[in-house]
């Protein structure tokens, strides 16, 4: 019998020690994947989750969502094409694959619709903004320098393959433009709440209906008042909202004295797929609008 060969844990500092040797400007494919894979997997997916959430608050994203029917008629296979198109994309872009088929797809969904340039901009900075801002607040740490310019530099490069103008050069003209953007564009609109019902309907079917309620109010205490009003949700109640925060406060302070993670977790590592149960083709995933302007 051949016994398991046993690994010594990383020390918890490891990948910020190989983050340091690398140059941001030069290595931010790599240092974004150890960010995102290594570090904080499960924190980068509830901000990612949480920027979708922000464009449903934009009437003019939230309605052209509604319109098309994906996200509140066929909810879980939206829900899964985008995880998918943005692991695959990002594949290409950090260089695992020579194959652009992703960004085809991401450009041939996007280019069937008149989609101003302002809100293109915008979607690409909830990404960035709102991944540092949740990793700050709820990971075991602040994200370092070398990281956030990193995760700058990986999304002004998807931002330049989707043919996005005027894309900030730096973090803060991410957080700039987001911020002033949501002051002036935030608003409520029967389709917006309609698909970010469709979403959250979606999580609670995850979950046995007993806790169906506390998931929803766990899920809505996530969000940024503003953000509530815009769709107009209710506050959750102050105790569920407590509970929520105490449960992030300790996963931080727990996770802080745990080794490093060694192995790499993609997105779609810890999802169902429930629409691909027995995989996908890239060049097949998504919608199929006629008019697709944009090429790479």
């Amino acid at each position: 019998m051949r016994w398991p060969r046993l690994r010594a844990p990383l020390r918890r500092d490891h990948w910020v020690r190989q983050i340091e040797q690398r140059d941001p400007d030069v290595d931010w494919a790599e240092i974004y994947g150890i960010t995102t894979g290594h570090e904080f997997p499960w924190d980068s997916r509830r901000a990612t989750e949480i920027a979708l959430v922000r464009t449903y608050a934009v009437p003019g994203i939230g309605e052209l969502l509604a319109r098309t029917g994906e996200f509140t008629q066929r909810t879980e296979k939206r829900y899964d094409d985008t995880a998918i198109v943005l692991v695959e994309a990002g594949n290409y872009i950090g260089g695992e694959t020579e194959d652009p088929t992703a960004i085809r797809r991401v450009n041939r969904m996007h280019g069937a619709y008149d989609i101003p340039n302002d809100q293109m901009l915008y979607v690409l900075t909830t990404f960035v903004v709102m991944a540092r801002r949740w990793i700050d607040r709820h990971g075991y740490r602040a994200l370092t320098a070398p990281e956030v310019t990193s995760m700058v530099r990986y999304w002004q490069r998807m931002g330049e393959l989707m043919g996005i103008a005027d894309i900030p050069e730096d973090y803060q003209g991410f957080a700039d433009y987001l911020d002033s953007y949501e002051e002036t564009h935030f608003d409520f609109s029967a389709g917006g709440r309609a698909v970010s019902d469709a979403t959250f309907d979606l999580v609670d079917s995850w979950y046995p209906a007993p806790v169906r309620s506390i998931v929803r109010w766990a899920g809505l205490s996530m969000l940024d008042p503003h953000l509530r009003r815009a769709l107009h949700y209710d506050d959750p109640p102050a105790l569920v909202s407590a509970g929520v925060e105490a449960a992030l406060r300790i996963r931080r302070h727990v996770l802080a004295w745990m080794p490093a993670r060694r192995d790499y977790v993609s997105p779609l590592d810890r999802m169902r797929l429930r629409t691909y149960p027995r995989g996908y083709d890239i060049s097949r995933v998504g919608t199929f609008p006629d008019r697709a302007p944009h090429t790479v």
